[in-house]
C-alpha cells in the first residue's frame, strides 16, 4: 500500500495543462476563423477592401491567402510546430492594426474576424470589441511565450518530421 501513494498534482503540471489548453483554444480559433474567409472570398475580399489600405488589386489574393494563412498557422500550432505560435501573434497584432486604424477613422464596417457576417458582427456592431477581443487573446500569447521560456519547451521542427 506504501508503494501506492496518491501524489498532489504540482502547480507545474496545472500550468502544463493550461499552456496546451491555451493552445488548442487559439489554433481552433485560428482554423475556424480561416475557413470561415475561405467559404466565401468575394465577400471577405469586401470587408478587405471596406477598409481602404491595400489597392484594389491586391485585394481578391488577399482575400484568398491570409485566410490560408491563418488556417495553416492554426494547424501548425495544433502540432506545435516552430514558428506557429511567432505567426499566429503577428497576424494578431496586424488584426489589432487594422482594428486599430478602423476605429481611429471611424469606419461602421464588419470586423471581417470570422468571415462575412459572423455572428459576432451582427450582436455587437463595431470594431470596439472584436479589438478588446483581440487583446485578451494577446495576453494568452504572451502567456504562452512565458510557459514555453520557463519550462525550455521547444517546438518540433517541420523539417525533422519529413
Amino acid at each position: 500500500m506504501d508503494a501506492i501513494k496518491r501524489q498532489k498534482p504540482k502547480i507545474t503540471d496545472l500550468l502544463d495543462g493550461l499552456y496546451h489548453i491555451a493552445r488548442w483554444g487559439v489554433a481552433g480559433l485560428f482554423i475556424f476563423a480561416g475557413l470561415t474567409k475561405l467559404a466565401e472570398p468575394s465577400r471577405f475580399a469586401g470587408i478587405i477592401a471596406a477598409y481602404g489600405l491595400i489597392p484594389d488589386l491586391l485585394v481578391p489574393p488577399v482575400a484568398i491567402g491570409l485566410p490560408v494563412v491563418e488556417a495553416l498557422a492554426g494547424i501548425c500550432l495544433l502540432g506545435n510546430r516552430k514558428g506557429s505560435l511567432a505567426t499566429i501573434t503577428f497576424l494578431l497584432v496586424l488584426f489589432m492594426a487594422v482594428l486599430g486604424y478602423g476605429l481611429w477613422l471611424g469606419l461602421d464596417v464588419d470586423c471581417g474576424c470570422f468571415g462575412p457576417e459572423d455572428p459576432e458582427a451582427q450582436a455587437f456592431q463595431g470594431l470596439r470589441p472584436a479589438l478588446y477581443r483581440n487583446m485578451m487573446i494577446l495576453v494568452v500569447l504572451v502567456g504562452m511565450y512565458v510557459w514555453r521560456y520557463r519550462r525550455a519547451q521547444r517546438p518540433v521542427r517541420l523539417i525533422n518530421l519529413i
